[in-house]
């Protein structure tokens, strides 16, 4: 008989203002010490993370938070949310982490995200580097041209979590195993209609940053890049493009793993994380 097991993981709800709405926002965190803020992909949400949750090696000497932005997971979307089309913007999507932080007292945490997370934390290095410790992006590029057509992502005549789900499924790496793999696409099926759709309105047109990259100081906030060899959404060479604009920024490619190296392959991602980790703390 195999014995229960209870995560030493906390969650709850901040009831908080983004941009002069309301918003009920759930956050979990993990661990104790320097405050490490997880940022999720586009469409999905913070189990992403779980792996690192759920590594004592990581929460023995961090708090690991992570919360999942408006429309997405367990947190809802603002009053009057049926009158709109949801489109995350840059401003927003900074504004939303700003607001998490200074909602829960966040200070100095390294932040780390993937995806669009891997874009946002550009954002936040040229409007915000005094608030962070270090940046660290996953899948970080400064912009990703479309290379399908986004009008699939939200039809009333096909299944909107499957579609999404059978986009990013190719942007796993070829070595994850069969639970991650298939964990990180139900994430994607689960996700609201037309959430998908209008986070890649942020990731493919309105936070492009090619122009403005090169004004990124490292100085002021040490900005890390890990990417996923597999990924050709954000690839190997998108990355290296980033890290040759933004002088002192340090990238690693990380061979077998793909988009979603937390999620898909979470002990392969760690032992690459762990040097990142402990060079900041340094």
């Amino acid at each position: 008989m195999t014995h229960a097991h209870i995560e030493a993981t906390s969650g709850g709800y901040v009831h908080l203002d983004i941009q002069g709405k309301r918003h009920r926002v759930y956050f979990e965190t993990a661990g104790q010490g320097q405050p490490l803020l997880c940022l999720h992909t586009a469409g999905s949400d913070s189990r992403q993370y779980r792996g690192i949750m759920n590594c004592t090696q990581i929460t023995d000497r961090f708090q690991v938070i992570c919360f999942d932005l408006p429309y997405h997971g367990k947190s809802s979307p603002p009053e009057g949310w049926e009158q709109y089309e949801y489109r995350l913007t840059s401003q927003l999507y900074v504004d939303s982490i700003i607001a998490v932080m200074d909602a829960l007292e966040i200070r100095n945490p390294v932040a780390m995200g993937c995806s669009i997370g891997g874009r946002v934390v550009l954002h936040l290095a040229l409007r915000h580097p005094e608030k962070f410790k270090a940046l660290i992006g996953l899948q970080s590029g400064a912009h990703v041209a479309p290379y399908y057509n986004l009008e699939w992502l939200h039809r009333p005549d096909v299944h909107g979590g499957e579609v999404c789900a059978g986009i990013v499924s190719g942007l796993i790496g070829p070595h994850a195993g069969s639970g991650d793999r298939w964990e990180t696409l139900w994430h994607y099926m689960q996700g609201g209609p037309g959430v998908f759709k209008g986070d890649l309105h942020f990731y493919k047109s309105e936070g492009d940053l090619r122009e403005l990259v090169g004004r990124i100081d490292t100085g002021k906030c040490p900005l890390h890049l890990l990417t996923g060899e597999f990924d050709y959404s954000c690839t190997p060479d998108d990355s290296r493009a980033l890290a040759e604009h933004i002088q002192g920024a340090r990238l690693n490619i990380m061979p077998g793993l793909g988009h979603f190296p937390m999620s898909e392959a979470p002990d392969e991602f760690i032992r690459h994380l762990m040097p990142v980790l402990e060079q900041i703390l340094a």
